[in-house]
């Protein structure tokens, strides 16, 4: 294992470095609720295997964490602050807040941007982090009003002159959502939904124009895109995949065909050099803007240590991004 294969990118004006792949940690938080009782994880988790993963990740150059007080209703942060003990200044840590959650029940059961509630969400997130400060905090409620977030905005601007946070960002995919946020300072980055099959370029051009940091979830298409799963492949009842209508790369609880065939019709290009698939997504990824920092989750060391290694073959080239382009007729 080799961290100097690593390559770096920056998260926006705030002008710190990280690794240009980050892991998304929902996964690890293991089983949670929303209030109506609905899973909303991805399964039973062993914590001992996701922090041999994060050091294998490590181990490759992986210096960026994206976790929220929602995944596992805290137990995500909690399984991060025990893998990065003793290491907390060699990684950088983004946590979201705007879900309230209750622990003894690992449940969702409300959303709160009250600026006394981010306060002590904040507070909450970095006891179960076990560190004083946070370096990038996400707003998690991605449908919240635009016209309404002023308040949201300052409240997090003053959370940084406090030495609280470092930056701020909001996770969703409303550009003006966004461009209220990109209106303080301190706002460095969005988080938003950026793969193969789905990227919003008005998105993109925002964050050049902003000097934003674009950190991109579902990167693999929650997996469809590590060619992993065909038309028979049934997630269990308690994946988030099996039921939320939303997520358009599964339809009853199987990935979609329609998904599938476009993603053979780029493997030849995606595998190329000796990337797999997932490696080959990510790479698309990179090629895409300099801005983008993919954040793939991850359930075991395997999955960990191929997410990181794809950042030894860096993006794709430009005439293989224009060859994607004309096969799936974009």
């Amino acid at each position: 294992m080799n961290a100097t294969t690593a390559f770096h990118r920056f998260i926006g004006r705030s002008g710190i470095q990280v690794s240009a792949l980050g892991l998304g940690c929902w996964a690890i938080g293991g089983p949670f609720y929303d209030a109506e009782g609905k899973p909303i994880g991805w399964g039973e988790m062993d914590d001992n295997e996701s922090i041999r993963a994060i050091h294998c990740a490590m181990d490759w150059g992986v210096n960026f964490f994206d976790t929220a007080d929602a995944y596992g209703a805290g137990h995500s942060e909690e399984v991060l602050r025990e893998a990065l003990k003793g290491r907390r200044d060699q990684v950088i840590i983004a946590t979201k807040f705007g879900n309230v959650i209750d622990t003894e029940l690992q449940m969702l059961v409300g959303t709160d941007a009250r600026p006394e509630y981010i306060r002590q969400a904040l507070e909450a997130s970095l006891r179960r982090l076990g560190t004083d400060y946070i370096d990038l905090y996400q707003f998690h409620i991605w449908g919240y009003p635009a016209d309404e977030a002023e308040p949201v905005r300052e409240t997090l601007e003053a959370l940084v002159e406090a030495g609280k946070i470092r930056g701020y960002a909001w996770s969703t995919d409303v550009l003006e959502s966004v461009e209220v946020f990109a209106q303080g300072p301190h706002c460095t980055a969005v988080q938003n939904e950026l793969n193969l099959f789905r990227c919003d370029a008005a998105m993109l051009e925002l964050c050049e124009r902003e000097n934003l940091a674009a950190l991109n979830r579902s990167p693999l298409a929650m997996g469809v895109l590590t060619g992993k799963y065909n038309a028979d492949t049934r997630f269990a009842k308690d994946d988030v995949r099996s039921h939320v209508p939303w997520y358009i790369w599964f339809k009853d609880g199987k990935p979609s065909q329609e998904h599938l065939q476009k993603l053979d019709a780029v493997r030849q290009i995606l595998t190329s050099e000796g990337r797999t698939l997932a490696q080959g997504a990510l790479a698309w990824i990179w090629g895409r803007s300099d801005r983008t920092i993919p954040i793939p989750g991850f359930k075991n060391v395997q999955q960990a240590e191929e997410n990181a290694r794809a950042m030894t073959f860096g993006p794709l080239r430009p005439q293989q991004m224009a060859e994607i382009d004309v096969l799936l007729g974009k």
